[in-house]
């Protein structure tokens, strides 16, 4: 295990397993710098945060990736509001050890979804470490000419036309379930608009964009695809409203 992954697990285990607002002082850099929508910036809004944290509070890890000073954890929060939470969080490790910067994304977790998958369920464990670049490389090309270029002729050169298993609440496996909700989105008005590509975060077979862009309304997306045989075969997602105010001076990205 990375060193990285290592201090982020083990930081979050304290801070929002055990609820520990000590484990600031532990894990947290005296710069921590927050992105989130829940927090204000600096290390004593953590704690406050953490103190605050309510009773029946506990999260539910799904995977956990690793690049570099970048961990990326995809999850589920119970109890932070009266729904269940999907979230992507993905903090920078400094080169003391201490969580240095976090963003993050949440969306109420859905219980009937069109392809029957959960938000969360499907492949966990990083079983390919060896193909990390050549996955960083694929998804981060289409990203590039698909999202951000809105090229979907050349969709199958990235994706797999065989297997597509999909955890987008509202879009069923494969192509097909992908186009019939995307026409239903341009329908209501959401079509999905990428702009900018902030982050590319990958570890075997797994690889997490985290873009923004609109999707009726100005959206920060964070994609999380995995890559087998060279093809795009599963795409997990949280789609989060940027909101007009922040609790601090930092973008969301």
């Amino acid at each position: 295990m990375s060193n990285a992954k290592n201090t982020v697990l083990t930081a979050a285990g304290e801070l929002f397993g055990q609820k520990d607002p000590g484990a600031v002082d532990r894990w947290v850099a005296a710069g921590y710098t927050q992105h989130s929508t829940l927090a204000a910036d600096g290390p004593e809004a953590l704690r406050r945060l953490v103190a605050g944290l309510p009773e029946g509070f506990r999260y539910e890890s799904a995977r956990v990736i690793a690049d570099g000073d970048l961990v990326a954890l995809h999850g589920t929060y119970h109890g932070f509001g009266p729904d269940p939470l999907v979230a992507f969080d993905i903090f920078r490790v400094d080169a003391d050890g201490k969580l240095a910067e976090h963003w993050d994304a949440l969306t109420p977790m859905v219980t009937g979804t069109a392809s029957g998958r959960s938000q969360t369920d499907g492949p966990a464990e990083v079983t390919a470490p060896e193909q990390t670049e050549a996955n960083r490389a694929l998804v981060a090309e289409f990203a590039q000419k698909v999202l951000v270029g809105a090229d979907y002729s050349v969709l199958t050169e990235y994706i797999s036309t065989e297997t597509y298993n999909q955890h987008n609440p509202e879009a069923a496996d494969g192509l097909d379930g992908f186009g019939a909700a995307a026409a239903k989105w341009a329908e209501q008005g959401k079509n999905l608009v990428y702009k900018t590509v902030h982050k590319v975060i990958a570890e075997g077979e797994f690889v997490l964009l985290q873009s923004e862009g609109e999707f009726g309304v100005p959206v920060a997306y964070y994609d999380l695809f995995r890559v087998h045989g060279g093809k795009i075969v599963e795409h997990w997602d949280v789609i989060s409203p940027i909101p007009a105010e922040l609790p601090h001076g930092n973008d969301l990205f």
